[in-house]
């Protein structure tokens, strides 16, 4: 079997699951990933790409894109869910970030703060999808719900703060 390092180079579903190599940093592979993806979405941002329906179609378009690497490489790796493949926390910090880009930087921190809990915790449901779905689907919707329960937090922790400094 080949290491993780010669199969992100040979297979176009490695490069895609694993970050284009940001899976295989360690240690916390996922923060890394998760780094990338808020990085990237940054540059995406800054450089043009603001309209809200260019990035339904964009996630979207890489939610089915990133089933099929993360399954691919799961199924090579012999690990569905190998800590390698950070695709999933790419993605779903992508959707966390739609909704809080325009505010300061520290703001996203929390967001940020706040996917990476909930992905490392895995609260119900999460946990349930993650040990059933052996699948790239499944990689990519405990993270697609670790994103939903971080926006919610964030509303209420926002909306709070914007209450007691009103």
């Amino acid at each position: 079997m080949q290491t993780r390092f010669q199969w992100i180079l040979v297979h176009p579903a490695a490069i895609v699951a694993q970050g284009a190599g940001s899976g295989l940093l360690h240690p916390a592979s996922g923060t890394w990933g998760t780094l990338v993806g808020w990085l990237l979405f940054s540059f995406l941002y800054t450089n043009g790409m603001t309209a809200p329906w260019v990035w339904v179609i964009f996630l979207a378009v890489t939610f089915i894109i990133g089933v099929w690497a993360c399954h691919i490489t799961g199924k090579q790796l012999g690990v569905h869910d190998d800590s390698s493949i950070v695709f999933d926390e790419m993605w779903a910090i992508w959707l966390v970030m739609l909704f809080v880009i325009p505010l300061s930087i520290w703001w996203q921190l929390l967001a940020f703060g706040l996917f990476r809990l909930f992905d490392i915790w895995k609260p119900y449901p999460i946990r349930i999808v993650d040990g059933k779905w052996h699948n790239g689907l499944g990689v990519m919707v405990d993270d697609v719900l670790a994103a939903f329960y971080a926006l919610l937090s964030f509303s209420v922790l926002f909306n709070v703060y914007k209450w007691i400094t009103a």
